[in-house]
């Protein structure tokens, strides 16, 4: 738990590398850290969909560093007074689900940088001590270590993706495909990988590239994230928790029943 821990998402991403994540939904520190233990880059936990609590957040905040990787918090719908207390916890990037517009974008920021970028309330009280640093030279680096990542996945982010990316501390775009699909066919399928879906993903990816911001992209399995790669995405989640412990359970049980009646 070092200065290194709060600075990797953001200086890989700065040096143009790749991320890839692994995407928590259960409120268990146990399961962050034993992730956060694999060769991830960095670990996200889902508050908007998974069973995540605040107490939990933190809990996973810790022992995520305690691996020696950084944490990315998905808040629900609105919650950007929760992106605060989240990056005070020691979190290096939050994900906000539904930015719609430039406005939306910018609210985001001003609850997740500190000034000149946000109105950012100061009260660090684990992000300081894990930073290494002091009160000062927190302050001043602390906008380039946390990242306000706006999620893409309706028709009005789509019509106001320039504007989003536009926004000065703004870092990064993250598609939600399932939504995203959704959206596109008028709620009338479910094709996260579909035509329409896909036409979509290189849009934002160019888009993102030229106003010199990354694009990441919640991806199925490890073959889904190497093609979003691919495709330009710098930050790619992999899978869940959830999905990887029934595809375990379901590969094992497979092969000890094979070839038996």
């Amino acid at each position: 738990m070092n200065e290194s821990v709060l600075r990797k998402l953001a200086g890989g991403l700065a040096a143009n590398a790749e991320a890839l994540c692994a995407w928590v939904t259960v409120n268990e520190p146990a399961v962050a850290e034993w992730l956060a233990r694999e060769a991830f880059d960095a670990v996200a936990l889902d508050m908007q969909h998974g069973a995540i609590d605040f107490d939990g957040a933190m809990r996973s905040i810790l022992s995520v560093a305690l691996a020696g990787k950084p944490t990315i918090v998905r808040v629900p719908v609105g919650e950007f007074a929760l992106a605060s207390q989240l990056l005070d916890a020691g979190a290096c990037g939050i994900l906000a689900p539904m930015i719609n517009s430039g406005d939306d974008a910018r609210r985001l920021v001003d609850f997740v940088k500190y000034p000149p970028l946000g109105q950012r309330s100061w009260g660090p009280r684990v992000a300081l001590p894990l930073s290494g640093l002091d009160a000062t030279a927190y302050l001043n680096a602390a906008n380039a270590m946390t990242q306000a990542i706006a999620m893409i996945e309706t028709r009005a982010a789509l019509d106001a993706l320039d504007d989003i990316l536009a926004v000065n501390g703004v870092d990064g775009v993250f598609v939600g495909p399932s939504d995203l699909s959704i959206a596109l066919s008028g709620g009338a399928t479910l094709e996260p990988r579909g035509a329409a879906l896909m036409t979509e993903a290189r849009r934002i990816a160019e888009r993102a590239k030229a106003h010199g911001k990354f694009a990441a992209m919640f991806c199925f399995d490890g073959a889904d994230a190497r093609a979003m790669l691919a495709l330009g995405y710098r930050l790619c989640t992999i899978a869940s928790d959830h999905a990887l412990i029934r595809a375990a359970a379901r590969s094992e049980l497979a092969a000890a029943r094979a070839g038996r009646a």
